[in-house]
């Protein structure tokens, strides 16, 4: 499937049931609210999509369904990270078979490797498959950063073709640019830095609240880029709070009580996770409701094709 790393890619969140088994009905109605939308691409098993803790057969079947939800319409994307090189290959060829459309990879996970290690990482997978590869930069949550100069030898992988920007550095798209031009597709991979790094260049947003709220994200993405600055400069100052739930360590309990909010979601989470109990509960249940109440009316005019 060739499409472009551009426009908005939500970090799917996984929905469980009571029973801690995969909720693919729940799982399908935030997806299709998310086509609605007008979103670009899906990301599974990423951070938000609790990787860590699911099962092969899971994730073979978060793909499975994921495809057949979007029937060719956008391309879904499948995270690696993993603490070695050989089974980093093997979900390679997994995410394969199953009929991802592109690969998010991950630095090693649980060793900290340095510059060459780090190449060596990332060019091994690329050769090892023809999937396009979106190379995941957040040093702040994964202790390794890919530099400039590091990226500078991964550019003959041509199949490296986009980077989810994390670093937290908003100078890091022009720096890339200034270095690269167009050979990588810059994708903020931080809400809170969203309308900032577009602005600066990124093509698109990994974005985390577009689970809760794909909408006002789209709409948020399309003012940008139609140069529309004023109205987006509102839209995102009314978002920033529920933005600022993507960058806690618990991201994911906060942006799943979001979407059970907002009828889109629950908030069952998979161990060691816990849902949210009493006074935290009820702080991030006063952003949402407080976002609510003031929540714009978006009647957007722009589709996938206009930008």
């Amino acid at each position: 499937m060739q499409f472009e790393w551009k426009g908005i890619f939500p970090a799917l969140t996984t929905k469980f049931s009571e029973s801690d088994q995969l909720d693919l009905l729940l799982f399908e109605k935030n997806a299709r609210a998310q086509l609605q939308a007008g979103v670009h691409g899906f990301v599974l098993g990423g951070t938000l999509g609790e990787a860590s803790v699911l099962k092969e057969q899971e994730k073979e079947e978060l793909v499975r369904c994921a495809l057949n939800i979007v029937n060719k319409k956008i391309p879904v994307i499948l995270n690696i990270a993993e603490g070695s090189t050989a089974e980093a290959l093997r979900q390679v060829k997994l995410a394969e078979e199953w009929g991802a459309n592109g690969l998010m990879v991950l630095p090693p996970m649980r060793y900290k490797p340095d510059e060459r290690e780090t190449v060596h990482w990332f060019r091994t997978i690329a050769q090892a498959t023809q999937l396009p590869i979106m190379i995941y930069n957040n040093p702040v949550d994964y202790k390794t950063e890919v530099t400039p100069g590091m990226f500078s030898e991964l550019a003959q992988e041509l199949n490296i073709q986009a980077v989810k920007e994390s670093t937290r550095d908003v100078t890091n798209v022009t720096r890339m640019i200034n270095r690269f031009g167009d050979r990588f597709h810059l994708l903020c991979g931080v809400d809170t830095l969203a309308m900032e790094e577009l602005l600066l260049g990124a093509r698109g947003w990994v974005a985390g609240l577009v689970c809760a709220f794909p909408a006002e994200t789209v709409h948020l993405y399309h003012l940008i880029k139609a140069g529309k600055t004023d109205e987006a400069a509102t839209l995102y100052r009314w978002f920033m709070p529920l933005l600022e739930l993507d960058i806690h360590p618990k991201l994911v309990q906060y942006i799943k009580l979001a979407e059970a909010e907002v009828g889109l979601g629950s908030e069952q989470v998979r161990l060691p996770r816990l849902p949210l109990t009493g006074e935290e509960r009820q702080n991030i249940l006063n952003i949402i409701h407080q976002a609510l109440k003031q929540r714009p009316v978006i009647n957007s005019h722009f589709t996938n094709q206009s930008i």
